[in-house]
């Protein structure tokens, strides 16, 4: 259970990025279409803990140190080698945008140069990265709890403080810019593009554990709680919507009208967030070359740092924009892969 419970906060910290924990996301696929979008976080929530489920249990079946080989399985020779190239591509465009994004909220909170910011992320991913895998696991759990306890703060705040009724909530909410036409596109599509950016990193996980019940249980408990996070943040941002219309970053805005200090206090769970992803993304695209135990992976992790700090410097909106866009259409035929390797596997074992 213990292990199960690490990997369920680990696939959480990983999937919650910038975007995830500042409201902006959530904001878009899920707060936009109002009382529908409450809808659209449960069935997100059924997606996330299906799918997590079957890529750890996969991961466990190959006892994998990389997502390639279950990559593979899943598709192929010719659709494994498109996907692998992808979602390898993908690890480092999202850990990029992560450094691009600590930049950003460095120079919004302290006024520092955003170089600045996302250096200190960059020499915290590569710090980091040098610890073994089971070790990186732990680090990336603790500060999944962190998060929801603060993001639950500002809820019974919110709640108790709401000015709006539920039906003026509901048409101000409607008034907001939208990911998708539909609301169950939009959660799909939300589901999708997080699950081509985790997938590899669960998988890596879930090749850690042995026992495919316990890794599966994992992906489970990872599921739930992103669900759980979804909807705690819609709510929170519904019934505050005379206050977050507009605003880029929505949860700390909520945490600085409780007080300065929850305000300081989401913006370093915000960090965390960026931190978590940036890991899990980076080590997952360095394992695809070189094994963490091999004398080259150092040398390696310190390259790819340097190279996605250069590669930071494009600009946060512009680099979330390029990549989230893309990896929503790239996830649909993942989890259309993955579902199919995952009856094929549990039906050989069965």
């Amino acid at each position: 259970m213990k292990k199960s419970i690490q990997i369920g906060g680990a696939f959480v910290g990983i999937i919650v990025g910038a975007g995830f924990a500042s409201g902006q996301e959530i904001m878009q696929y899920f707060t936009s279409f109002g009382l529908k979008g409450l809808i659209g976080a449960i069935i997100a929530t059924i997606a996330f803990a299906l799918l997590g489920m079957t890529l750890a249990q996969l991961g466990s079946d190959f006892q994998t140190t990389s997502h390639k080989g279950v990559i593979y399985y899943i598709g192929g020779r010719y659709i494994g080698f498109v996907l692998d190239i992808l979602i390898t591509f993908f690890l480092f465009g999202v850990a990029v945008v992560m450094f691009a994004g600590a930049g950003s909220t460095f120079e919004q909170m302290f006024g520092i140069d955003p170089r600045v910011g996302s250096v200190i992320m960059v020499v915290a991913t590569i710090i980091t990265l040098l610890l073994n895998v089971k070790n990186i696991i732990n680090v990336i759990a603790l500060l999944t709890p962190y998060l929801m306890v603060i993001i639950f703060v500002i809820l019974i705040y919110s709640l108790f403080t709401m000015d709006l009724s539920v039906l003026e909530a509901n048409e101000m909410a409607q008034t907001q810019n939208s990911a998708a036409s539909n609301w169950i596109v939009s959660a799909l599509l939300y589901v999708s593009y997080n699950l081509a950016a985790g997938a590899a990193m669960l998988i890596v996980m879930g090749g850690t554990v042995k026992n495919r019940k316990v890794a599966g249980m994992g992906g489970v408990f990872g599921g739930v709680m992103l669900g759980a996070l979804i909807i705690l943040i819609n709510l929170t941002m519904f019934v505050k919507m005379d206050v977050v219309v507009g605003v880029d970053m929505p949860t700390l805005e909520l945490a600085n009208n409780i007080h300065p200090v929850v305000g300081v206090l989401m913006a370093i769970a915000l960090l965390g967030m960026m931190y978590n992803t940036a890991v899990g993304m980076f080590y997952s695209f360095t394992v695809r070359f070189v094994a963490a135990k091999d004398k080259k992976f150092k040398p390696t992790v310190v390259f790819v740092g340097l190279l996605g700090f250069f590669a930071s410097l494009v600009g946060f909106t512009t680099l979330v924009g390029k990549v989230y866009s893309t990896m929503g259409y790239l996830g649909f035929v993942l989890i259309i892969t993955i579902m199919i390797a995952w009856f094929r596997k549990t039906k050989k074992i069965a």
